[in-house]
């Protein structure tokens, strides 16, 4: 797993830098937009890894079930600020439910993540971290670290909406969004997610199901986005309802493009 962006840390998957791309009028700094998986199993070099990258501003983007079931590690000191919201029921993930309750075929798994991410820009819960997340993030108080349970779904499509504030280029948006699947050693963790899977579920996903439940397709994303305008007309004014209108996005610009 040699990538620039990938920190490989130990218990925490999926974790990099979604900074550093080339936009009009310069590139966007590294070391201030980190993304990742949860950090439940975080072990204690991960913790100082990550204490090294001065966070000031963590954005948790699990539903309460969640964070009860993997509490994130933090070590001692820890004082960034942590942007979480309680807002829903205590159902378990949508992608919990799709494992419990489907066949888990591929067609089921492809369906459900269609319909998944073209309803998540508009879930409640996104709305308002997505818009305390472009708040501080015009704030300009230090690096953030936003992460979700696999930091591939939630994860991806609010780093994608970052990189469309900040100008990055469609091509370098997806391959970002794509790099979920080597820095969440999807291969590799293939067979032992799958065993684990049958045990639990009592029935053995297919392989194609395991890898979307693992990683992520630009299909996916696509349809998010395509929701996203086909409901609000543009980009643009999505982020303006949520709380990133242009005055906001170009403190965002200015802070970050260097």
């Amino acid at each position: 797993m040699t990538h620039p962006r990938i920190l490989p840390l130990e218990g925490v998957e999926n974790f990099r830098d979604y900074g550093g791309y080339a936009v009009r009028g310069g590139r966007i700094a590294a070391g201030q937009l980190f993304r990742a998986a949860h950090q439940a199993r975080a072990t204690p070099a991960d913790l100082a890894a990550m204490a090294d990258l001065k966070l000031a501003t963590v954005v948790d983007l699990r539903r309460p079930r969640e964070r009860e079931s993997d509490p994130s590690l933090r070590r001692q000191g820890f004082a960034a600020q942590v942007i979480q919201c309680d807002l829903g029921d205590q159902a378990e993930a949508p992608h919990v439910a799709f494992l419990r309750q489907t066949d888990l075929t591929p067609e089921s798994a492809r369906a459900f993540f269609l319909d998944y991410y073209a309803k998540a820009p508009f879930e409640p819960r996104h709305l308002e971290l997505f818009g305390r997340y472009f708040a501080a993030l015009a704030a300009g108080d230090g690096p953030i670290l936003i992460h979700c349970t696999a930091g591939k779904d939630r994860t991806g499509l609010l780093a994608a909406l970052t990189h469309h504030i900040l100008g990055v280029h469609d091509d370098d948006i997806r391959d970002d969004y794509l790099l979920t699947n080597v820095a969440a050693r999807v291969d590799a963790r293939l067979p032992m997610v799958t065993e684990a899977l049958e045990k639990s579920l009592g029935k053995r996903p297919s392989e194609t199901a395991v890898r979307a439940f693992l990683g992520v397709d630009g299909v996916y994303l696509d349809a998010a986005l395509g929701a996203i305008r086909a409901r609000a007309g543009s980009v643009a004014a999505y982020l303006a309802t949520i709380g990133a209108p242009a005055a906001a996005c170009e403190a965002i610009r200015a802070r970050l493009i260097v």
